[in-house]
């Protein structure tokens, strides 16, 4: 039987109902990354300090920084697609909820025990992981402020929710020193627990999903539900093949080109936001306020800022030619760290770095659509979580490093970044070649070729 639409009263009765604006949705979608993202810095700034009460060894130390970026890789691609199904209010106070208890428990610990012995870090760590589960709301935000506006505007509205989102690791690695010291280190992460819980709060009674997640709430069937939402101006609806996308981009190895581009860059700098804290501490003696301020101004909120930058390039001079030259960036920036123990030459090499890994975000991402086109939601799913879990490898291996070559290994553990970024040149440039091929050659009936 042919579907009755509903009426214009009907629908003008409906209308009354739905509530929220894209720039509410825009706010909200980026508070709650905002919140949820600090995470990424919530021990690499405080590392010091359990390292010295646990007598951590190098590889200890830095599964520690590394733990909240495991669980915030690994949940990106469920809860992204998730969205698809709910919106993004109920995944993303999911993982508050997951992220406060984490918060809650950390902070239950380090209040309860005086002296912390390495008996408690598998509980210390634990803790790490669950409320690294916050940093998993970039792909509940992502696709949560898309839904809200035309996509002549995605471009724009997705620049300022990455560029404001991805400042909290740095903000946070700024903050929690002088925190500690103020308020030692239990009363730090209550003050952050604090913090979590008015942020959901804020966003809990705010955040509104899209209307046509709401319509869809309300009963209405999904033609009607998406007739009513673009007389209210709503032009992108999800497709219910979120898995099959996946599927797909999995299947196409330009995919896998760039989750490697993505773990050098967006891994590498959630690796470094946690471990340049303990970098500067230990090998140069620095107090843990000025380690701070060096890793959270000089490294993670110049990277977040220039990644806006980063995408200007992109769109200017394609995202193959902005990758080669970022991860030439970090090539040079990973050499001096590496090969010379000056403070003032490898703060220019930490700047180096951050430079090449911001731009480098902004290239990967702007290939993207142009290489996957047929199942772009499962590609950014794949490239994002996969390419995020450099975050967790990296710190791991650094403090190995550290372990093997005592001192030495501080500087001595960027050698992996050398052979990192020699690749991720490699894939840009045949990235770039790709793209000139097919410029001057395209294939016949207009497809490109599948592999690298």
């Amino acid at each position: 039987m042919a579907q009755i639409a509903p009426t214009s009263s009907a629908r003008a009765k409906l209308n009354t109902t739905l509530s929220g604006t894209p720039a509410q949705g825009l706010a909200l979608g980026t508070w709650g990354f905002f919140v949820g993202f600090a995470a990424v810095a919530l021990y690499g700034p405080a590392a010091k300090y359990f390292q010295e009460q646990m007598q951590l060894g190098g590889l200890a130390v830095g599964l520690l920084v590394a733990a909240p970026q495991l669980t915030g890789s690994l949940l990106r691609i469920p809860f992204g697609a998730w969205v698809d199904r709910v919106g993004g209010r109920l995944p993303m106070l999911t993982l508050f909820g997951l992220s406060l208890i984490g918060m809650w428990g950390l902070v239950f610990i380090l209040f309860t025990v005086k002296t912390l012995t390495v008996s408690v870090y598998p509980i210390v760590l634990m803790f790490g992981f669950l409320s690294g589960c916050g940093v998993a709301s970039f792909s509940v935000g992502i696709p949560q402020v898309s839904y809200w506006y035309p996509q002549s505007r995605q471009g724009t509205v997705l620049g300022a929710y990455g560029g404001i989102g991805n400042l909290a690791p740095g903000i946070f690695t700024l903050l929690l020193p002088f925190a500690i010291a103020a308020w030692g280190l239990a009363g730090s992460y209550l003050a952050w627990l604090i913090f979590l819980v008015v942020g959901a709060a804020i966003y809990f009674f705010l955040a509104k999903d899209a209307y046509f997640f709401q319509l869809r709430r309300q009963g209405h069937d999904l033609d009607a539900a998406k007739a009513i939402a673009r007389e209210r101006g709503q032009e992108l609806f999800p497709t219910g093949t979120v898995w099959q996308a996946v599927i797909t981009a999995a299947e196409d190895t330009r995919t896998w080109g760039l989750v490697s581009l993505y773990f050098v860059s967006f891994g590498g700098f959630l690796a470094l936001t946690a471990w340049f804290p303990t970098y500067w501490v230990n090998l140069y003696h620095l107090t843990p306020r000025e380690a701070g301020l060096i890793g959270g101004l000089g490294f993670s909120i110049l990277a977040a800022v220039i990644r806006v930058f980063g995408g200007m390039l992109s769109e200017k001079f394609g995202g193959e030619r902005t990758a080669v030259v970022a991860f030439a960036l970090v090539l040079g920036g990973a050499l001096v760290l590496t090969f010379i123990v000056d403070f003032g030459s490898d703060f220019v090499g930490e700047i180096f770095v951050a430079l090449g890994m911001g731009i480098g975000n902004a290239a990967v991402f702007k290939m993207v659509p142009k290489y996957v086109p047929e199942a772009v939601g499962g590609a950014s799913g794949l490239v994002g979580g996969l390419g995020a879990l450099g975050g967790f490898i990296i710190p791991p291996f650094l403090g190995a490093t550290v372990d093997a070559l005592g001192a030495r290994g501080y500087a001595g553990g960027f050698f992996a970044y050398v052979i990192l970024a020699v690749i991720a040149i490699a894939v840009s440039w045949n990235f770039h070649h790709l793209d000139l091929k097919t410029r001057r050659q395209p294939p016949p009936g207009g497809l490109r070729a599948r592999s690298l």
